[in-house]
């Protein structure tokens, strides 16, 4: 678990990160440098989810080396079925990061969303739903090894 006291804010217990692949983790569906060699620094603390609909069906090979629980969803109501797969998990317990429209509902209903803003850009909806917005998935998962950033972004 990553604890991580904001003053003014909350504090959050952050037992799951959720993560969209393509456009998030992938760019064209293979894993953007630097990413797998934070995730499994990141997945000492937390337990690392992948969400996708593996367009260029390479999500699997990607991440063979990585410690996360990969789920394949149906392309239709991919919103619908993220925002489920995050409420069984336990949205206090959350943190979500995504770029696109299918990624809105999951990083509002989480304790922390986080946006970003990558080569696929990202949907208005989505940057309206988050807590954070960041350049890149680098940016995003080194807030949480890095937890004095976030505090930064999110203290009153």
């Amino acid at each position: 678990m990553i604890e991580i006291k904001i003053p003014g804010y909350r504090t959050l217990q952050l037992k799951h990160i959720v993560m969209d692949y393509n456009g998030t983790l992938s760019c064209d569906g293979y894993l953007i440098e630097g990413v797998g060699e934070r995730l499994k620094i990141i997945g000492n603390d937390i337990q690392l989810h992948v969400l996708t609909a593996d367009t260029f069906g390479r999500a699997a090979s990607q991440l063979k080396e990585i410690p996360a629980l990969l789920s394949i969803l149906p392309p239709d109501n991919q919103d619908i079925g993220k925002f489920d797969y995050v409420n069984n998990l336990g949205p206090d317990f959350s943190v979500c990061i995504g770029n696109g429209r299918n990624d809105r509902l999951m990083l509002k209903g989480a304790v922390l969303g986080i946006a970003l803003i990558q080569e696929e850009g990202a949907s208005v909806e989505t940057l309206l739903s988050a807590d954070v917005v960041c350049k890149d998935i680098l940016a995003a998962l080194d807030l949480l090894t890095n937890t004095k950033r976030l505090v930064a972004t999110l203290r009153s």
